[in-house]
């Protein structure tokens, strides 16, 4: 299925190399005014053809909104958005149509649909299906703004180069507003020639590099969640999971809870005037599934732009022979800085639907 959510409900359509790409949102509230402008900055952070770092493939990517939307505010009514696509060049795949690219869902897809899905650019598997998600999702932090939530990512690494990590305590507004307004955000800023100079050099040897994504929301009221298959945990990624690239999350510390001891990793309650919160925020701000009120912090990993210039190891689906393939075509040596919007969009549709 390509729907998401029960009361807001997403309904993501169209391929890489079709007309175009959309979005229809389901279960808005009435009345909330959208700023367009913040909409544009948002969907240009995760644009392509705009930085060294992404594919050349240059597209707008501004929304047409078709309905849902009067005099500039929601009317309660679906919202449809349709973004064209204007630079298509698929002529670059026809050497795919029989031979699947390593690490792609060209082969299962062909499994799948029995050999009819559209494989020009990756279709509807494709990572240009992101840009509907992140329409959806700058209309849902919009929204969740104005009830004092508010949500910021940066890039946590690249390969083996590592920027810092939020305080899971205390997130400033001023640095989630930053963050924001960031093509290739990091909270610590002078790691981006060094992130930048790996990529470089990964697209120079035909090759990518794959990192990780470091989301947090701040303002987020304690109770939200339900046991055991609806938690915040459980939502967040099962909508993440539908971003093309991405193979893990961890919440809070994640994995690195396994080398602790109860004592160290169990966070202390205090009282901060009539409200009770954490001394140390190792359980992400969700305990149960249920959020405590505390930042709420995950991070993704995402894994390396399958399509590769290098010569790969593959199969003839039509010979039923063993070759080899050079990828043709447009792509980004690294997805990371622009799936940065993306798993925040995807967080905000989470957030939004569980409200």
């Amino acid at each position: 299925m390509s729907s998401w959510g029960d009361k807001v409900k997403i309904s993501i359509f169209g391929e890489s190399h079709g007309k175009g790409i959309g979005v229809v949102i389901d279960g808005l509230p009435s009345g909330e005014e959208l700023n367009m402008e913040e909409i544009y900055m948002h969907m240009a952070r995760r644009a392509p053809g705009k930085d060294k770092t992404a594919t050349p493939r240059l597209e707008k990517d501004i929304p047409e909104i078709l309905s849902g939307v009067l005099d500039g505010k929601t009317t309660g009514a679906p919202l449809c958005a349709v973004i064209q696509n204007t630079n298509t060049r698929s002529g670059d795949y026809g050497n795919v149509l029989s031979c699947p690219r390593p690490g792609h869902a060209d082969y299962t897809g062909n499994i799948r649909y029995k050999g009819f899905n559209d494989i020009r650019g990756g279709g509807h598997f494709s990572g240009r299906l992101t840009a509907p998600l992140t329409f959806a999702g700058s209309v849902c932090r919009q929204i969740l703004e104005r009830r004092g939530i508010k949500i910021a990512a940066h890039i946590a690494s690249i390969g083996k180069i590592y920027d810092s990590r939020f305080d899971s305590i205390d997130i400033p507004d001023e640095l989630i507003e930053r963050l924001n307004k960031t093509v290739f955000g990091l909270m610590d800023q002078t790691k981006e020639e060094e992130m930048r100079a790996l990529i470089e050099d990964c697209r120079l040897s035909l090759d990518s590099i794959g990192g990780t994504i470091e989301c947090a929301v701040k303002g987020l009221p304690a109770g939200i969640g339900s046991p055991m298959f609806d938690g915040m945990e459980n939502v967040i990624s099962s909508i993440v999971f539908g971003i093309p690239a991405i193979k893990g999350i961890e919440f809070g510390s994640g994995f690195d809870v396994a080398e602790m001891r109860g004592s160290e990793n169990n966070d202390a309650f205090y009282y901060s005037g009539d409200t009770v919160k954490t001394k140390t925020n190792n359980h992400g701000g969700i305990l149960g599934g249920i959020t405590s009120g505390m930042p709420l912090i995950f991070r993704v990993a995402v894994k390396p732009t399958p399509s590769i210039s290098r010569e790969q190891q593959t199969v003839d689906l039509v010979s039923h022979q063993d070759t080899t393939l050079s990828i043709h075509g447009r792509h980004d040596p690294c997805i990371v800085p622009r799936a940065v919007p993306v798993v925040e969009s995807a967080a905000a549709v989470a957030i939004l639907n569980m409200l």
